[in-house]
């Protein structure tokens, strides 16, 4: 079984951010999590959504010529 939630350092290497980073984003929301007593928790099929839903597409050029 694979493992669904990531913890804090799990997560901040995943995302390729710093530790302190990803508690700046879970003070402010930024970022979906779950608190699991004191630990913060992050569901990978969450985090997945969270990269999608941030990407920023190129911009086409050509439609400009």
């Amino acid at each position: 079984m694979e493992k669904r939630l990531l913890n804090i350092k799990e997560t901040a290497e995943y995302l390729g951010l710093k530790v302190n980073t990803l508690y700046c984003w879970v003070s402010q929301k930024r970022i979906p999590y779950v608190k699991m007593g004191k630990k913060l928790m992050f569901d990978i099929e969450c985090l997945d959504k969270f990269i999608e839903e941030n990407a920023v597409e190129p911009i086409n050029f050509e439609k400009w010529r």
